[in-house]
């Protein structure tokens, strides 16, 4: 008998019972890796019941001398880190003007930012990440929102922190050194709020999701547990937020911290090559513009795993995973969301063959239900599409200062009172076997490089612009996997508008990646019978070069227009001119990175990140490539010379060189 539950907006019907261990063929992919890795101490459940800093005392008690934290310019020891955090949980304890809320950290994403974290989290306080990227005002609002009490940086952000707040601000690059253990022996409970991380909203504004010492530990837990972290791991990650560092310092592994934004993927190979890194985590778009940089040559023998999250991965990726990395390296795509963190997986080795399309999501976690939900809140049976929502104890419990919004997706469970439910907003179904199967956004939130983006955000940013009468914004899917945001507009009829200038406009109000690539303009937005923008009926971009201050000018020499051909095709334009600035032409990271792979193919010439940067358009980048590869004849040249002096006398040599015009 089908048992109904009915409890505030949602109502349960007992379908099925969703499997929640890996089925023994994915076992055995999985284990695949395991060989490589070192002694393994399972994260026992109990090991969630107590603090960060509880669990953190443990580990560094046991590999004080290990490695905790490596970039290309600090190596910290857990002796060292203990240390270095300390010194910071002083400073905060020390300022009279810190009262009890969250405290902000503005960093970049490295070594400082690892210790000023653990130096609040000793501090027994609630921390706030804040991107040093982001838009100065997208910044004033999580500090107004989360209303910190003070803000934690570092000698390289002082100045942009003195221009956000007129909070205290605690430069750990001027804390005392000498401190050894902190002031206070502060227990504090499981379920207190340990972090507040600031995501788009749905309202047009960021909101904080609010994470406790259980549900980061959890998440932990369940990532070391599966994946089988152990002290001899050596974690690669790019976006060194609190969960992710986790990963591997409660587990005594060394944590490799990559800024994109300083490092490009080009030199990524030798940094994992040179360390030996085991395990790789990359939102999928940053390994596919990893991959575009390798050659067949770069097997790296000591990666055993590499786990994608944050957009679908398609079976193209799989190709390049099988294509470049070596036999005893496992693939695991992963499921997750921003309130949750990874909550499904799906194992993939070089053997294996994958239909075309999307990778499966996975097979959910273990102590995490998966329920499929219609749009009454009953629960659909196998194979049936329905919101994704979670059943679980762990996760977020909710938003910071925003009631509605909790509870509108953090229910409680009828079945269990100290479990929630947490619809995602995501669309799927359940295979026979528990396998979930990722459709999609359920509403207008789509993930753009790894990020997750509402549109109404966007949209509502542009609705703010002098000149924009009404908007709607898209994700246009170009490629597998590549998603850029197009916005079509309907100008004010007093006020022309372009669309270059409506790029530099939305770069101050948003981050690039919510800038959308292309700008439609629209005498009016085609509209559904009951009034509401059409958006099925919006027509597509007809790749026309978008107008600019800058008048088009044709390339004139054969590296010109090489690079102008490179350019429109990546960029999806009908022709670019010399004198055309990649980001007008709505270039983004991912872009720049096969725009640079593609030369490295042509030309031979390895180019860095910054070079888009320091030369933005055809003309600048063709003049590097000349004097590159002009540059690499003399040396060529050199190196010839060199060669037919050897084995010649003193007299010989002087001759042979004179025969050279100086």
């Amino acid at each position: 008998m089908k048992r109904m539950i009915r409890c505030k907006r949602i109502t349960y019907k007992t379908v099925y019972k969703m499997n929640t261990t890996l089925p023994p063929e994915q076992q055995a992919i999985r284990d695949k890796c395991f060989h490589l890795s070192g002694t393994f101490t399972e994260f026992g459940e109990e090991d969630v019941e107590q603090s960060i800093p509880a669990r953190f005392e443990k580990i560094l008690a046991k590999y004080p001398d290990r490695v905790a934290v490596k970039t290309r310019e600090c190596t910290l020891t857990y002796a060292e880190l203990n240390r270095a955090a300390n010194r910071v949980t002083h400073a905060i304890l020390d300022q009279p003007n810190v009262g009890e809320g969250p405290i902000a950290l503005l960093f970049e994403n490295g070594a400082t930012f690892v210790v000023a974290s653990l130096g609040v989290l000793r501090a027994g306080k609630i921390q706030v990440p804040l991107e040093s990227t982001f838009p100065r005002a997208r910044l004033k609002y999580v500090l107004e929102q989360s209303q910190t009490t003070a803000l934690v940086t570092n000698s390289s952000h002082i100045r942009l922190a003195r221009e956000l707040t007129a909070l205290p601000i605690i430069n750990i690059d001027e804390t005392a050194v000498g401190t050894s253990s902190v002031k206070s022996n502060l227990r504090l409970p499981a379920d207190a709020a340990v972090g507040v991380t600031y995501t788009s909203g749905s309202t047009g504004r960021p909101k904080g999701i609010i994470w406790t010492h259980r549900g980061v530990l959890y998440s932990v837990m369940h990532h070391t547990n599966t994946t089988r972290i152990c002290p001899d791991d050596r974690l690669v990650m790019f976006r060194a937020n609190l969960r992710a560092y986790l990963y591997a310092l409660l587990n005594g592994a060394t944590f490799y911290p990559i800024d994109l934004h300083q490092e490009g993927p080009a030199s990524l190979a030798d940094w994992l090559s040179q360390e030996e890194v085991t395990v790789y985590r990359a939102a999928v778009s940053v390994f596919r513009s990893f991959v575009t940089t390798l050659n067949a040559a770069e097997k790296f023998p000591h990666l055993r795993l590499i786990v994608l999250f944050g957009e679908p991965t398609y079976h193209t990726e799989v190709e390049l995973y099988q294509k470049y990395f070596s036999d005893s390296c496992v693939l695991a795509s992963s499921l997750g969301c921003n309130e949750f963190g990874d909550y499904a997986y799906y194992f993939v080795d070089k053997d294996m063959a994958l239909p075309s399309g999307v990778v499966p999501g996975g097979y959910p976690i273990r102590g995490t239900q998966i329920l499929l939900l219609d749009e009454r809140g009953n629960t659909v049976g196998v194979d049936q599409i329905g919101e994704i929502a979670l059943r679980s104890r762990y996760g977020a419990v909710g938003y910071w200062r925003s009631a509605n919004l909790t509870q509108a997706a953090f229910l409680p469970d009828p079945l269990h009172s100290d479990k929630l439910i947490y619809r995602t907003g995501d669309l799927g179904r359940v295979g026979s076997d528990g396998c979930v199967f990722h459709l999609g956004r359920k509403d207008f939130q789509i993930k753009i490089r790894g990020h997750r983006v509402y549109l109404t955000e966007v949209e509502t940013a542009l609705l703010e612009l002098t000149g924009v009468k009404e908007a709607v914004v898209i994700g246009s899917e170009i490629s597998p996997g590549n998603t850029r945001l197009v916005a079509y507009i309907k100008p004010t009829e007093s006020q022309p508008v372009a669309a270059a200038e409506l790029r530099r406009l939305l770069a101050d109000k948003l981050p690039d990646y919510m800038v959308p690539a292309t700008f439609v303009i629209l005498d009016s937005l085609p509209l559904t019978a009951t009034g509401k923008v059409d958006r099925r009926a919006l027509p597509a971009p007809d790749g026309t070069r978008p107008v600019l201050d800058t008048p088009f000018v044709a390339p004139q020499t054969p590296v010109e227009k090489l690079l102008s051909e490179i350019w429109a095709e990546l960029l999806s334009l009908d022709r670019v001119g010399v004198r055309d600035r990649f980001l007008e032409l709505g270039g983004d990271s991912l872009t720049a990175t096969r725009i640079l792979a593609r030369v490295l193919s042509q030309f031979q010439i390895r180019l860095p990140l910054r070079a888009l940067l320091e030369a933005p358009t055809v003309a600048e980048m063709a003049g590097v490539i000349v004097q590159c590869q002009a540059a690499k004849m003399e040396r060529q040249e050199l190196d010839r010379i060199l060669a037919g002096l050897e084995g010649l006398s003193e007299e010989e040599a002087r001759a042979s060189v004179n025969k050279y015009p100086t």
